[in-house]
């Protein structure tokens, strides 16, 4: 076992030195241009209006960090590039100390309807009978709300514009999720280190996130399944995870968030004496991803990568189609401000591949009530092609190529 156990958490932990500190956030100018590029497509596909709801879209196109609740909370993109934000009364103060992109704000009392402000904000413009593009993430409460109140408006998924400008990333951006990959990666090399014989899941996944905050990640972990065993055969964790024992396949998928953006890494290896048949799956695994990834090639679709992946898995009489032992899920998702989202590397999905496009490449391959194998690492499309965002396991053995 190379890179794997012989130190403790402590020894661990004070070894880190923060440095998320180093790479700035998304500036002002950057939320204009993608409002620019929103509305660009606006005016092709002739639409009026654009809705954008509390959340990860409403952050993207304004820079405005809003969680959604049950209080409407949002704003109005005109195709003119005007923002009207529409908010709780109440709420106006806090909203215009979170406000980056400025906008006239229209606050409703608790009393009051704000799906009716919403159709009278359009009226005073002449669109009271318009199609009003949705963010598609907006709560059915909400778009049945304003269905209801405004009888006039028809109501559409904003998918079209809001994916289009999301898809594709910015230097920044990927700059951004660069420096948390790599936080991460340390993280997953510095965890394979402290496992010893018993270790509860629950000790390691304290120590990620505690591991991350050292990193100087405020927030510690977005996200952190730690499996050992056959536990790692359920793609997503289990109730309650056993400890750790000599031999036991160990699966450690994790991320962070910083100024949004997310980090994502999937390693998976043998504590102790690899046996035959963990090795297989592992170099039929690794294989796998390295297909994947020859096949995310400029304007080919993303279901051809999937296919690319199913293809290998099929060569080795695993599968086929989502069928056990084989791949039980899509190849990949995209990554970004969420940790799922466009595009999605699986079956059927025919959007092209362009530069800036940032995606996970995860094949997991699972042996049901034995073991599973997930090797995930991202790409970013350049002008030359796919690009790793983190170089690859190495081996079985030697995960982290030490």
């Amino acid at each position: 076992m190379i890179g794997i156990g012989g130190s403790t958490i402590e020894k661990e932990l004070n070894a880190i030195s923060t440095r998320a500190h180093l790479i700035d956030p998304i500036p002002k100018s950057e939320f204009q241009s993608r409002i620019d590029k929103a509305c660009k497509l606006m005016h092709e596909e002739n639409v009026s209006a654009m809705y954008l709801h509390a959340g990860t879209n409403l952050y993207y196109f304004t820079g405005m960090r809003w969680s959604a609740s049950e209080r409407m909370v949002g704003a109005v993109l005109f195709e003119n590039g005007t923002l009207i934000y529409i908010a709780p009364e109440f709420e106006k103060g806090t909203i215009l100390d979170f406000m980056q992109i400025e906008g006239d704000i229209k606050g409703w009392e608790e009393h009051e309807s704000p799906f009716q402000l919403l159709g009278k904000v359009l009226a005073e413009r002449n669109f009271a009978e318009i199609d009003l593009y949705i963010d598609e993430t907006t709560p059915f409460f909400i778009t049945d709300g304003i269905d209801q109140a405004n009888s006039k408006l028809n109501l559409v998924n904003a998918k079209s514009i809001i994916s289009e400008c999301r898809m594709i990333k910015s230097p920044t951006e990927i700059a951004i999720i660069q420096h948390v990959m790599d936080i991460t990666l340390d993280v997953q090399k510095a965890t394979a280190r402290i496992l010893r014989v018993g270790i509860s899941a629950k000790e390691v996944t304290d120590f990620i996130n505690e591991a991350h905050k050292r990193y100087g990640i405020a927030s510690g972990s977005y996200f952190c399944i730690v499996l050992f065993g056959k536990d790692s055969s359920f793609p997503h964790g289990v109730r309650a995870p056993k400890n750790l024992e000599l031999n036991d396949v160990v699966l450690v998928d994790t991320g962070c968030a910083l100024h949004g953006y997310i980090s994502d890494i999937t390693r998976t290896y043998v504590f102790g004496e690899v046996n035959e048949e963990q090795r297989r799956i592992w170099d039929i695994e690794k294989q796998t991803q390295l297909a994947a990834f020859d096949a995310s090639q400029l304007e080919k679709t993303c279901a051809s990568i999937d296919d690319a992946s199913r293809l290998v898995l099929e060569s080795h009489s695993l599968g086929p189609d989502y069928k056990l032992p084989g791949l039980p899920h899509r190849t990949g998702h995209g990554i970004g401000l969420d940790i799922h989202e466009y595009p999605y590397i699986v079956r059927g999905n025919n959007t092209r591949l362009k530069p800036g496009m940032c995606f996970s490449n995860e094949p997991m391959l699972c042996v049901p009530n034995k073991f599973g194998i997930r090797l995930e690492d991202h790409i970013y499309m350049t002008n030359d092609g796919p690009k790793w965002f983190t170089e690859p396991s190495h081996s079985i053995e030697n995960p982290f190529g030490l």
